[in-house]
């Protein structure tokens, strides 16, 4: 049975994490229910040069064109304010959800449970249903506040999962350094991929 992924782009840099996992949750096979903030729009556009409609059903239409893997099956994408989306309730909880890039500003709210949005209320969802939460927080340095957040998460089992990649690889490309981090992104939310090889495994 496919997995369920709840993926949030929110407004860090670090987009392109964003997508490559987007991608390769969808080659892997899973189902994918995709928020987004309007502040990661901007962020698309300067980083990738992609522009992310603010209607979800466009911004649906620009990823089916975008990514070979996506169909109008596996992927759905949700408004900031659709509380009827399956991810608003417990009820039907995806089996994990990720949040990359994650804004300081979207894991300060999730740590305080404010639910003011889809975003924010999916993770809430997944949380108190005892479903794997990763965050993927793109900013530096970290102020006391934003670690003392982090902690709080991570006490209650968020995974928190800076993008800080490996150079044991030697990577030869961008490309294959946004690899490396989505790759444990992977690993943590236990979807199978060969993006890179594993530490100890034969060269």
């Amino acid at each position: 049975m496919s997995k369920t992924i709840c993926l949030a782009l929110t407004g860090a840099s670090g987009m392109p994490y964003g997508l490559r996992l987007l991608e390769c949750l969808l080659e892997a096979g899973c189902k994918v229910q995709l928020l987004y903030s309007q502040a990661s729009q901007v962020v698309a556009r300067q980083e990738l040069d992609f522009d992310l409609p603010s209607r979800p059903s466009d911004a649906k239409a620009a990823l089916l064109a975008r990514l070979p893997a996506a169909t109008p099956e596996n992927l759905a994408v949700y408004g900031r304010e659709e509380w009827f989306a399956p991810v608003a309730s417990g009820s039907n909880p995806p089996d994990a959800m990720v949040v990359c890039p994650c804004s300081m500003g979207t894991l300060a709210a999730i740590a305080q449970g404010l639910a003011d949005n889809l975003i924010e209320r999916a993770a809430d969802v997944v949380m108190k249903e005892g479903r794997k939460l990763v965050l993927v927080p793109r900013e530096t340095p970290f102020s006391a506040i934003h670690l003392e957040n982090m902690l709080r998460l991570s006490r209650v089992g968020v995974v928190i999962l800076p993008p800080s990649p490996g150079f044991y690889h030697r990577p030869q490309s961008v490309e294959e350094i946004v690899d490396f981090v989505v790759a444990r992104v992977l690993d943590q939310i236990g979807v199978p991929h060969t993006l890179m090889q594993r530490w100890g495994e034969d060269r």
